[in-house]
C-alpha cells in the first residue's frame, strides 16, 4: 500500500497517479488504520489516562483518512467520470460510517469523558480548554449517551443520507450536463453579448456542431452560458426554452431528485429526533451563532419585514417598466423575462450595461490584483509555480504558494476557475491539507483548493469576467485565506472549523474591494489598452450597484427561510409527499416569489447547498444573510481607517483569520470591531434604511 498515491503524504500531489482502481484499497486501508488507532484509546487502562494520549491521540487518528478521502471527493467534484464516480460510491457508505461510529464507540466515550472530568482534564486553558469542551459538545450531540440500539440507527442514518445525498448531486450534475441547445438561425442570437457567442461557437465546434465557414451556436446551462442568454437574448422562445431546461434540473426523466428530497428530510428529522432535538435545525444551530432553528428563522423574517415593502414596489416598478415599453397593459411578467427586462430598466435607469465593464476585468489581471490586495492589506506575497502536467488535475489549472511578511511558507493552493461538463457547477473554496504551528515550534504549511466556473477565455481573448464574477474570486480567496493564514496547533479548531454563520464573514467582506475605487484600479484595467474603469462608468457602476437590492435580498431570504421551515416543520413537508412537496414549499414562502406567469419554481430539486451532503449547508442557508450582516460593519473599519492600512489588515488576520475556533465567534469579532455588530449596516448599504 505504500505505493498507493491517495496514501502518500506528499505536500505536492502527483494528480496524475491518483486513478480510479487506486481509491477503493486506499481508502480501505485508510479506515483500517484509523480503526485500529481508536480500538488503541478506548482499549487504554482507565488508570492510565492523560490528556495527550486519549484527546491529542484522537487528533491524529483519521488524518491519513481525511487527507485520502479529501482528494477523492475533490476528483469527483472536478474530474468527473463513470470510473471515478463508481469508486468513489463503492466506499462512501464505508467513509460516512467509520465518521459516524467515532462518538458513538462506548469504550472511547468513556475513556475521553473520563479525562475531561479528571484533575488534568479541568486544568486545560486556552485552546485546549477549548479543545476539550468543543470535542465533548460533539460526542454529547452525536449521539455519545444514546443506548446501543438508538447508536446503531444513527449510523444508518448517516449511511443513508451519504448515499441519498451523493445521489442527488450526481443527479443535478448530470441533468445539467444533458441539456444543450444549437442555434444555427444566426437572426436569433440578436442582443447576446459578443464573448457569449464566441464562446458558444467554440462549444458548438468542439460537439461536431458547425464550421468556421457555416458557425453554429451552442447554450448550456452552465452559469456563463445561461446568464448571457437569460438577461440578453431578444429571441423570447429562446430565453423559454432555457428557462425551462433550467428550472427542471433535478426534477426530471433520468435525473429526478423529487423522490429524494422527502427521504433526505425524514431521515433528517429522525436522526433530531433520536438525539433529543425537536427538530434538525435545533440539531444544527445549537453550537453556531444563531443558537436555534427559531432564531434563525427570526432573524429571516426579520431581514423579510424590512425589505418586503420594497421588493413589492420593485416588482410593480419592473411591471410598470415594461407596459411603457410595449405599450401593453401592465401584469406579470412571463418567468423568463424577469432578468430580460430588469437589464433593460437597469439601463434606463443608470445608463448601466455591465457588459461594458467585462473589457476592464480580463481574469489575469483580475487575479494579479487580488495578490497585489492581499499584499497591501495583509503583508502577503503570493507567487504561481512552476507545476508539471502530471502536478494538476487539468491543464488550465494554477498551482501557487504563499508567504507572509517574514517570508514563510503559510500554505500553497490550487486554482481552477473555468466549467468543464466533469466539473460541477458553482464556486467553493477546500481544504486539503491543514498545517499550522507544531508543537515543536515548527510551523506546517496549509494546503488548499479555489474553483468556479466563470467565462472562459474564447477567440484569442483571455478571459473577461462580469464583475459579479469578480466578487465570485474574491469571495472564495477569503476562505482560502481563513484556511491558510490559520494558526491553531489544534487542527479540527483551525481554519474554516468554524461555526457555518461565521465562515462567510472571512469570504464576503473580501467582495467589499470590488466596489471602491482605489481598490479597482489594481486590477480593473483594459484588456488591450491597460486603462483603469473610466469615472463616468465607474459613478454608473455604484448608481446602480443597489438597482433591486430588495429583490436580491428577497431571493436569499427565500432561500433560507425554506431551508429553515423544512427543517423545523418536517413533518409538514414531508407529509405533502412527493407529488406535494414543491406546491407546499411555495406555499410557505410565497411573498418572496416575483410575481410570475406561470409562477416561480422553488429550488429545493436542484439546490446542492441543502441537499448533496448529509448536512452541507442544510438548515444553515441563512447564514450568508448573516455572515453579511457582520461583514458590512467589520468592513466599516476597514472604510474608516483605509482600504489598504496594514495595521486593520493586520488586526483582522490576527483577531479573525488566524484564530479558526479558538474562541467564540461573537468574541472574535468583538476583538476586531471593539464592539458587537450593527444590524443596520447591511440594510444602509443595501439602500433599504437610510443612514444615520
Amino acid at each position: 500500500m505504500a505505493d498507493n498515491p491517495f496514501l502518500s503524504p506528499d505536500f505536492l500531489i502527483n494528480w496524475s497517479a491518483h486513478t480510479a482502481e487506486h481509491i477503493e484499497p486506499a481508502i480501505k486501508q485508510a479506515l483500517a488504520d484509523g480503526q485500529v488507532a481508536i480500538d488503541a484509546i478506548a482499549g487504554l487502562p482507565l488508570d492510565q489516562l492523560t490528556y495527550a494520549n486519549t484527546f491529542l491521540a484522537l487528533e491524529d487518528t483519521t488524518e491519513s483518512l481525511t487527507f485520502a478521502w479529501s482528494k477523492v471527493t475533490h476528483l469527483q467534484a472536478v474530474a468527473d467520470s463513470p470510473d471515478l464516480r463508481a469508486a468513489h460510491n463503492a466506499v462512501l457508505t464505508e467513509v460516512s460510517g467509520f465518521y459516524a461510529r467515532i462518538p458513538l464507540n462506548a469504550d472511547l466515550w468513556a475513556r475521553l469523558k473520563a479525562v475531561a472530568e479528571s484533575d488534568e482534564g479541568k486544568a486545560q486553558t486556552g485552546i485546549h480548554r477549548r479543545f476539550v469542551d468543543e470535542t465533548v459538545s460533539d460526542f454529547v450531540e452525536s449521539g455519545a449517551d444514546l443506548p446501543a440500539a438508538q447508536k446503531k440507527r444513527l449510523e444508518e442514518i448517516q449511511g443513508e443520507l451519504a448515499k441519498i445525498t451523493q445521489k442527488y448531486s450526481e443527479n443535478v450534475l448530470d441533468a445539467t450536463n444533458a441539456w444543450s441547445v444549437v442555434i444555427e438561425d444566426e437572426s436569433r442570437l440578436a442582443g447576446i453579448p459578443e464573448h457569449a457567442l464566441e464562446t458558444a461557437r467554440k462549444s458548438a465546434i468542439e460537439k461536431g456542431n458547425g464550421t468556421a465557414e457555416k458557425p453554429a451556436w451552442r447554450f448550456t446551462l452552465q452559469m456563463p452560458s445561461q446568464e448571457p442568454v437569460m438577461v440578453y437574448a431578444a429571441d423570447e422562445s429562446l430565453r423559454q426554452e432555457m428557462w425551462k431546461a433550467a428550472t427542471a434540473v433535478g426534477s426530471a426523466d433520468d435525473h429526478d431528485n423529487r423522490p429524494l428530497v422527502p427521504q433526505i428530510l425524514a431521515l433528517r428529522d429522525e436522526e433530531a429526533k433520536l438525539l433529543g432535538k425537536a427538530h434538525f435545525a435545533d440539531q444544527v444551530l445549537g453550537r453556531r451563532m444563531a443558537g436555534s432553528g427559531e432564531h434563525a428563522l427570526s432573524f429571516v423574517n426579520d431581514l423579510q419585514s424590512k425589505a418586503q415593502e420594497a421588493f413589492q414596489r420593485e416588482c410593480g416598478e419592473l411591471e410598470q417598466f415594461k407596459a411603457a415599453q410595449t405599450g401593453e397593459p401592465a401584469g406579470k411578467l412571463k418567468a423568463w423575462e424577469v432578468g430580460f427586462w430588469a437589464e433593460k430598466q437597469r439601463r434606463a435607469l443608470h445608463n448601466f450595461d455591465d457588459e461594458v465593464l467585462r473589457s476592464y476585468l480580463p481574469m489575469n489581471r483580475v487575479i494579479n490584483g487580488l495578490f497585489e490586495l492581499a499584499q497591501r492589506v495583509f503583508g502577503l506575497k503570493i507567487k504561481e509555480r512552476d507545476a508539471n502536467a502530471e502536478e494538476v488535475w487539468h491543464e488550465e489549472v494554477k498551482f501557487y504558494e504563499m508567504h507572509d511578511g517574514d517570508d514563510r511558507h503559510v500554505g500553497s493552493f490550487y486554482a481552477d476557475w473555468h466549467p468543464r461538463e466533469s466539473k460541477r457547477g458553482g464556486a467553493w473554496m477546500g481544504a486539503l491539507i491543514t498545517g499550522g504551528p507544531r508543537s515543536d515550534g515548527s510551523r506546517a504549511p496549509h494546503l488548499g483548493y479555489i474553483m468556479g466556473n466563470m467565462t472562459p477565455p474564447a477567440d484569442g481573448k483571455p478571459a473577461l469576467l462580469t464583475h459579479r464574477e469578480v466578487e465570485t474570486i474574491f469571495h472564495e480567496f477569503g476562505h482560502l485565506l481563513h484556511h491558510l493564514l490559520g494558526e491553531v496547533e489544534i487542527k479540527s479548531l483551525n481554519g474554516t472549523n468554524v461555526a457555518w454563520d461565521f465562515v462567510e464573514l472571512p469570504s464576503q467582506i473580501m467582495e467589499n474591494w470590488c466596489w471602491e475605487r482605489e481598490s479597482l484600479d489594481l486590477f480593473a484595467r483594459h484588456h488591450e489598452t491597460g486603462g483603469s474603469i473610466p469615472e463616468d462608468i465607474f459613478g454608473k457602476m455604484i448608481g446602480a450597484r443597489n438597482f433591486r437590492s430588495a429583490n436580491a435580498m428577497i431571493r436569499q431570504i427565500q432561500f433560507g427561510k425554506m431551508d429553515l421551515l423544512m427543517h423545523t416543520h418536517t413533518s409538514e413537508f414531508v407529509a405533502a409527499g412527493e407529488a406535494g412537496l414543491e406546491a407546499r414549499v411555495t406555499a410557505a414562502v410565497a411573498e418572496t416569489f416575483i410575481p410570475t406567469k406561470p409562477p416561480a419554481r422553488p429550488i429545493i430539486y436542484r439546490f446542492g447547498h441543502l441537499f448533496s451532503d448529509p448536512t452541507g449547508y442544510a438548515a444553515g442557508y441563512y447564514s450568508y444573510k448573516w455572515a453579511e450582516v457582520l461583514e458590512a460593519d467589520a468592513f466599516g473599519r476597514f472604510k474608516a481607517e483605509g482600504l489598504f492600512n496594514r495595521q486593520t489588515g493586520a488586526d483582522f488576520v490576527r483577531h479573525v483569520l488566524s484564530r479558526g475556533n479558538s474562541a467564540d465567534p461573537a468574541e472574535l469579532f468583538r476583538a476586531f470591531r471593539g464592539r458587537d455588530p450593527d444590524a443596520n449596516a447591511l440594510l444602509i448599504r443595501s439602500g433599504l434604511v437610510p443612514a444615520a
